[in-house]
């Protein structure tokens, strides 16, 4: 696995591990995915029956426009190298993680995978995006050429245990979970977010998003993406007061409209996975808290 210790890797890793797989797999701090001839070495000293590709470069609105090229030019180097050398080694399943990043800005709700390259990206995350689509078009290509079993996945937003809390790069979740936490802990009277709050955002517990890439390696052989939503959206305004509650902030929440919203709506139709029995198990407040409570318990081992 090509990102074993991050959000999605570690969760995937130790599901698999639980059913009886074994696991193998790097962090981006033990290989350099951008290194092209260390990927080909490490695939083919390993040559894995199944691949997930959940290494990435990722980060929220603030990082996405501030770092452009490297949103677009590492993860595109990351996804190449990786899905070229499972080729080369002869990988019998690889499972491309992309983001549901990648539809358009103003697709009709819910978004359906064919939805894909019909409109506008949204601005503050298109680098990013045009390097998932690259990714979904490769794995699709290679489908083509060589008749393999490969796959795309798009998640919706993902939380959960090891998430990225760094205020610079994290996303909307882990962000306002240590932003409030830091506000009640210094007793501030106020919050601010970004944006109005009226964009609506699918959020889907990790360890629920886990268990659907293990469905989707047993039963799942199509070219394209196919979507893995939790089927619920909430307001950031809504979301806002729910991590409030959980946290325990009793302070005022403010909304800085001169700040991006970003997509205004983002929900996306799930039924292609639902129909292989995969549903999310875990209700939006318990997945805050046991984010939450990784947190504190992390705060001080420089997991922030």
């Amino acid at each position: 696995m090509a990102g074993i210790k991050g959000l999605v890797g570690s969760s995937l890793g130790e599901l698999a591990r639980s059913k009886g797989f074994k696991v193998e797999g790097r962090s981006s701090q033990e290989l350099d995915f951008t290194d092209r001839d260390a990927v080909f070495e490490e695939i083919l000293k390993v040559k894995p029956e199944f691949l997930v590709v959940a290494a990435a470069k990722v980060g929220g609105i603030a990082a996405n426009s501030k770092y452009p090229v490297d949103f677009l030019s590492i993860n595109l180097q990351i996804q190449t190298n990786l899905i070229d050398a499972a080729h080369f080694a002869q990988i019998r399943k690889v499972l491309f993680l992309g983001s549901s990043c990648i539809y358009p800005k103003f697709s009709p709700q819910p978004i359906k995978e064919d939805s894909l390259m019909t409109g506008k990206l949204e601005e503050t995350n298109e680098p990013y995006a045009l390097a998932k689509i690259a990714g979904v078009g490769l794995i699709s290509a290679y489908r083509k050429q060589y008749d393999y079993s490969w796959i795309s996945a798009m998640p919706t937003n993902l939380y959960g245990p090891r998430d990225n809390f760094d205020l610079e790069s994290s996303h909307v979740m882990p962000a306002l979970i240590r932003k409030f936490h830091e506000a009640k802990m210094s007793q501030a009277e106020s919050v601010e977010i970004w944006g109005d709050g009226t964009p609506l955002r699918e959020f889907l517990f990790v360890e629920d998003f886990a268990e659907a890439c293990l469905t989707l390696l047993e039963l799942y052989n199509e070219s394209g993406a196919i979507n893995v939503g939790s089927g619920q959206e909430i307001s950031i305004a809504d979301l806002s007061q729910l991590i409030a509650s959980v946290v325990g902030f009793e302070g005022h929440i403010t909304f800085n409209a001169s700040k991006p919203n970003g997509t205004p709506r983002k929900l996306l139709d799930s039924s292609r996975i639902f129909n292989l029995n995969w549903r999310p198990r875990t209700k939006l407040k318990d997945g805050i808290n046991a984010t939450y409570q990784w947190y504190l318990t992390n705060l001080n081992k420089g997991n922030k």
